[in-house]
């Protein structure tokens, strides 16, 4: 969206202007990264105050985040409350809102968080994966020697994270879905997991597919949205430059 809209660029290089060096380099996503590409670059290490411009420059109220990026909304906070004391009320604090599902993780490796970066092909699910994409990957999830299934995160994180996914998928909680899988093996049990899956993400798929084969339809939502952000945009900073002097 920022690439349509400048002002996206303009309220980050302000907000930067009021960001410390130490208050960046302990978010998460610099720390993993940058250990990842052994040196980071400078656009990954102020990324997360274009994300807050992002989300300030609409005035959000409430932005719907997963657990990790929790921290990177509290800089979002932090520096709606800098400026405001700095220049005069003008962005809201912006609020969580988090999902009641925990995080999911990676089917080939438990401890890690399930990412659409991750190399491994069969570890994260796609809402566009196939039904025979999501039955190999569930298939070829990392468990263990012990047939029951049991919810038991720190002892058992590869079958925790699959009760975690089938749970999340059907609307149940974990100890509906683990009383459902008495009897059952970790190999029966993931059969089990994979057509939930499959069946959630059915009319998904198939909605992701009805919209890109309508390209005409799409670019004129992006262009109405991109219409509607500039306008919205535009007056805010129309503001901050105001409260800042350079106006």
């Amino acid at each position: 969206m920022w690439g349509s809209v400048q002002e996206h660029a303009e309220l980050c290089w302000i907000l930067g202007c009021l960001t410390s060096l130490p208050r960046l380099r302990h978010l998460p996503q610099w720390k993993m990264k940058s250990k990842q590409k052994s040196e980071g670059s400078v656009g990954l290490y102020t990324y997360p105050v274009l994300q807050a411009a992002d989300i300030l420059l609409y005035k959000s109220t409430h932005v719907p985040v997963g657990e990790d990026q929790v921290q990177h909304l509290e800089l979002a906070q932090n520096l709606a409350r800098v400026f405001n004391t700095r220049y005069g009320p003008v962005f809201p604090q912006p609020r969580a809102l988090l999902s009641s599902t925990q995080k999911v993780k990676s089917l080939r490796d438990p401890s890690s968080k399930m990412s659409k970066s991750d190399p491994q092909t069969l570890a994260t699910i796609f809402l566009t994966d196939t039904p025979d994409d999501i039955v190999l990957k569930i298939r070829r999830a990392v468990t263990d020697f012990t047939s029951e299934v049991t919810f038991d995160p720190e002892n058992r994180p590869g079958v925790a994270n699959l009760v975690s996914l089938h749970a999340a998928v059907t609307g149940c909680t974990v100890d509906e879905v683990v009383g459902l899988s008495v009897g059952l093996d970790t190999g029966e049990y993931k059969g089990v997991v994979a057509e939930a899956v499959v069946e959630r993400l059915r009319p998904i798929r198939t909605e992701i597919q009805r919209l890109r084969a309508d390209r005409a339809y799409l670019h004129s939502v992006l262009e109405q949205g991109a219409e509607t952000a500039r306008c919205l945009a535009t007056m805010v900073m129309e503001e901050v430059r105001k409260r800042v002097g350079f106006s």
